[in-house]
């Protein structure tokens, strides 16, 4: 699927095992150091990505997005939730719509796969023009808060309930 933000040359495809270094290295110099890429690998090992998507121009991978499964529950019901983190456009192609189209792509197949909401801990500045809000993710009991701290209902209402919880994997704990 070619991305129509980013150019007739650009295409945004889920991850293959074969992109892995790639993507290692992708997000090491996006975000200038390896944290990220070690959330990316204990998700993977942890087997919770679900949603991993790359950006490929002229068989170079120039943007990677992952939506892993993410605890949250109301009482006793666990919503179905992922946690977009990370998402990572190579630094001499950001602000030219790679990243847009990944987020774009990524949430679509979240709805085709029936998850109920999505949560971010982002330049928020950059998600809410995708529909994510620090007023959803406010009420929900959490390990961040403020204005970077959003969630994306798939579903309408879904983050409505009272007493909603957001248990992060250890996974995340790398970038503590």
């Amino acid at each position: 699927m070619a991305g129509p933000g980013c150019g007739h040359d650009v295409v945004i495809r889920e991850r293959q095992p074969a992109d892995d270094e790639a993507i290692r290295r992708l997000n090491d110099a996006a975000f200038g150091g390896p944290l990220e890429a070690k959330i990316v690998r204990e998700l993977r090992k942890a087997r919770l990505a679900v949603i991993e998507l790359v950006a490929v121009e002229e068989g170079e991978i120039v943007g990677h997005i992952l939506f892993s499964a993410l605890k949250v529950t109301f009482g006793e019901e666990i919503m179905p939730t992922l946690a977009l983190a990370p998402m990572a456009v190579l630094p001499g192609r950001q602000r030219q719509g790679i990243g847009s189209d990944l987020v774009r792509h990524g949430l679509a197949l979240a709805r085709q796969r029936e998850w109920w909401a999505v949560i971010v801990l982002g330049h928020p500045d950059y998600y809410p023009r995708f529909g994510f809000s620090a007023a959803l993710a406010n009420p929900l009991a959490a390990p961040y808060t403020g204005e970077a701290f959003m969630a994306l209902e798939l579903v309408p209402g879904a983050l409505s309930g009272a007493g909603g919880r957001v248990v992060y994997p250890p996974a995340f704990d790398v970038a503590v």
